[in-house]
């Protein structure tokens, strides 16, 4: 399916001119470690970035390119994040939607209509409509899902520098084996969240 085709949720809105549909997605809810990340992304109703998709089935290298792409032709974009110690306050739902919130307030551009991925619904003053899998079947969903996933990629990789022997740059902060193994040996670090650790270490808890 190209992305013109992708874009029918956006052309039921009655996408014109004068209309800026946003689209947003976040990346980063599972993983051990780091933040969640979100993006709201206005695209074009007339210019269109091929191969855009969910993330999840894209390569890096090609996250890279589509994400330069997606920025260079967005109206407008917004990438916002909420850190693992106000996950640990709030829950990881409401660090979500939270941060999806911000990042569509923050838009310089102000939508006229609000497309999120799952079934998530923002406390905001604009329209707004969930789409179930919507980083696959929504053009400016799924643009938004790579903004967000190449974001939070490459933070995650400056974060490797900073906690050494965790393999943030491989693992992006997800509890592989590798990860766990290092949390076992080296401790915790501030990028953790402890909500999500209590069950698995609860000695380093207590």
């Amino acid at each position: 399916m190209s992305s013109e085709e992708k874009s029918a949720f956006e052309k039921s809105l009655v996408c014109g001119a004068e209309d800026c549909i946003c689209g947003v997605d976040e990346v980063g809810r599972g993983p051990l470690a780091g933040p969640v990340v979100c993006a709201a992304v206005i695209m074009p109703c007339d210019r269109f970035v091929e191969g855009v998709d969910d993330s999840k089935k894209l390569s890096a290298k090609k996250r890279e390119r589509l994400s330069a792409e997606i920025l260079q032709i967005a109206k407008d974009c917004r990438i916002c994040l909420i850190e693992a110690e106000k996950i640990d306050e709030i829950n990881i739902l409401e660090a979500t939607r939270l941060c999806m919130k911000n990042a569509v307030e923050g838009l310089l551009v102000k939508p006229s209509y609000v497309l999120t991925d799952g079934n998530m619904t923002l406390n905001i003053s604009y329209p707004q409509r969930s789409v179930i899998k919507g980083d696959a079947k929504c053009y400016s969903i799924g643009a938004a899902s790579i903004v967000a996933k190449v974001y939070r990629d490459r933070l995650m990789e400056e974060y490797d520098a900073v906690y050494p022997g965790y393999g943030f740059a491989r693992n992006k902060g997800y509890g592989t084996a590798e990860h766990i193994k290092a949390i076992k040996t080296l401790g915790l670090t501030p990028l953790h969240r402890r909500s999500f650790l209590k069950k698995i270490f609860p000695e380093k808890l207590s």
